[in-house]
């Protein structure tokens, strides 16, 4: 089936989809600061750019639309039947991308929560979701890691 937008109109639409402050990421963290929670928003210097970071955690959250992401089973995220190539190729380049910058942070050692565009709508089941995500563990010490190092390196000397 053919696109019912000129090549022109479809690129106009398409620039105006935001990568940021997008309305289920506002909804998560409207939600995180209801429940008493700070964090950080985009943080450059973590892989993958994370939505919410919440440091004193070590925590992060994505906030992934279905049709991006390419959410597993999720009715949001069936691919356009026209230029499927194009999809194809794009939506797979960002479920990888995801896959890599997930791996490159558990490496460092962030938690990570993904909540898809779908799962906001039950604000009770998002509270509850974030509230279990965020308290499965106690929260670090407020003394910076390399703190210590730099301790136990003039204390030898």
């Amino acid at each position: 089936m053919p696109d019912r937008f000129s090549a022109e109109e479809r690129s106009r639409i398409m620039s105006r989809v935001k990568g940021r402050d997008t309305q289920p990421e506002l909804v998560v963290r409207r939600q995180l600061h209801r429940l008493g929670y700070r964090f950080r928003l985009h943080r450059k210097d973590l892989p993958g750019k994370p939505d919410i970071v919440l440091p004193k955690y070590r925590a992060v959250i994505f906030v992934h639309g279905c049709f991006w992401h390419g959410h597993p089973g999720c009715r949001r995220a069936t691919r356009p039947a026209s230029n499927t190539e194009f999809w194809d190729r794009k939506i797979d380049s960002n479920v990888a991308r995801d896959a890599q910058a997930q791996a490159a942070l558990a490496a460092l050692g962030w938690r990570q929560l993904t909540i898809w565009q779908c799962q906001i709508r039950d604000p009770e089941a998002l509270a509850e979701r974030l509230t279990q995500f965020l308290s499965a563990e106690v929260p670090l010490p407020t003394e910076a890691p390399h703190t210590q190092e730099l301790a136990d390196a003039s204390a030898k000397t």
